[in-house]
């Protein structure tokens, strides 16, 4: 399979997954400012889940742009990693249920965690089939220590939701995306 088709594949996977996430949003019983209010933590939650997995989408684009072939491996670790994302939708919904319940909260940061662990395989799989390649391989395995911290912070943010504030996994995935964002030039110390 060529490169080409398989980022085709996830682009419209993550496409849909991502327009799935407002169908899940519930409208407000009235027309009313104060019902829009009411479900802001809902629109959080859509919004914090609808930027993750852009900020996913744009870095595994980043990841794959010296990217010429791709193995079985590589393959399995993207489908698992699409599946884990398609969960993101009922995940977020699940969560706007009871937006202060540590089960719903950690269910979602399950979820979070097994993409990132997901995407983590992946990146394993492309330097592998990779390691000859330096340059590819550098850009790799920063991703993969940025992959450490982000799922440190996550795993952290699991446990305080489980035991202490259940919104505690929301406000970890929100600092892990900002971190996505920083160029990785000043992230070199993470």
């Amino acid at each position: 399979m060529g490169k080409e088709r398989l980022m085709a594949f996830t682009d419209a996977v993550l496409a849909i997954v991502m327009t799935i996430l407002v169908l899940e949003l519930e409208k407000p019983e009235t027309a009313s400012l104060k019902a829009l209010w009411d479900m802001k933590e809902s629109f959080f939650a859509y919004a914090l889940s609808f930027f993750w997995l852009g900020t996913m989408w744009v870095n595994i684009h980043e990841e794959w742009r010296d990217v010429e072939q791709v193995s079985r491996s590589v393959v399995w670790w993207n489908i698992i990693l699409l599946f884990f994302s398609s969960m993101i939708p009922f995940a977020t919904r699940f969560m706007n249920v009871d937006y202060h319940s540590s089960v719903s909260q950690g269910f979602y940061g399950v979820m979070v965690l097994l993409v990132s662990f997901a995407n983590m395989g992946l990146g394993i799989s492309l330097e592998k089939i990779h390691h000859d390649e330096h340059d590819l391989q550098a850009g790799i395995r920063d991703s993969r220590r940025r992959l450490y911290f982000d799922i440190s912070v996550k795993a952290i943010g699991l446990l305080l939701t489980i035991f202490v504030y259940p919104p505690a996994m929301m406000i970890c995935v929100l600092i892990t995306m900002v971190m996505w964002l920083i160029p990785s030039k000043y992230t070199k110390h993470l």
